[in-house]
């Protein structure tokens, strides 16, 4: 899940992009409303959380642009801006949710994944393919019964290739959903990623490599429960 924040405090952009990071998001940082807005027309983003005061402007402008436009992507205000005016005006704009400052970096977490799975088409809590078994709310991944400890960016390949198991799924593909643009695109961090994987997974083998394409998890019989 790809999110964008829009947050021009030096110190606390890139902490909020750290953690969410470590909660295996891939996250890109934006400190303007013209910066957020060109990253939004070139990427595909699940949630955007943004500060309401920027050097340029309101977010407000921001959101609301986006969505006479049309666009349905949750955006979180994340804002010191408290009063009962303030929060009525976000979400009179088109704002899903409103998160006031000083806050705890787990109920943002938790906010921003609901967000997320909100923009998403209906899933399943729980994938199977073969003996792979994945907990999507819970993060756990089992294979053959056996607890397995993945990482962040791990568990949301292997999410991305079971979420479109029989499927050819693009190292380009894979960029966009599980990398930001820390992620050095044109180099072979997924193919290092998907040797890490498949270590995890251990044998046999459950990804198979489609050249010139990407991978695929393949498997005849796969149901999800």
């Amino acid at each position: 899940m790809r999110v964008l924040i829009l947050e021009d405090d030096p110190e606390l952009g890139p902490v909020i992009s750290a953690r969410l990071r470590e909660a295996g998001f891939a996250v890109d940082l934006a400190l303007t409303l013209a910066d957020a807005d060109f990253r939004l027309s070139i990427h595909a983003y699940d949630c955007v959380v943004a500060d309401r005061a920027v050097p340029d402007g309101d977010s407000l402008r921001l959101l609301a642009a986006h969505r006479r436009a049309g666009s349905a992507l949750p955006f979180l205000l994340l804002t010191a801006l408290d009063t009962v005016a303030d929060r009525v005006a976000g979400f009179e704009h088109g704002a899903d949710d409103y998160l006031i400052k000083p806050f705890a970096f787990a109920e943002l977490t938790a906010r921003v994944r609901a967000l997320c799975r909100r923009a998403q088409p209906a899933r399943p809590p729980e994938l199977k393919v073969g003996d792979l078994e994945v907990d999507l709310p819970r993060r756990r991944v089992r294979r053959a019964g056996v607890l397995l400890s993945l990482t962040a960016k791990e568990f949301a390949v292997l999410e991305v290739l079971m979420l479109r198991v029989g499927e050819v799924v693009t190292r380009t593909e894979l960029i966009e959903h599980c990398w930001d643009e820390m992620g050095e695109p044109m180099s072979n961090v997924v193919d290092v990623l998907i040797g890490q994987l498949r270590r995890r997974l251990g044998p046999p083998d459950p990804i198979e490599t489609v050249r010139g394409f990407g991978y695929r998890l393949a498997d005849a019989e796969a149901q999800r429960c």
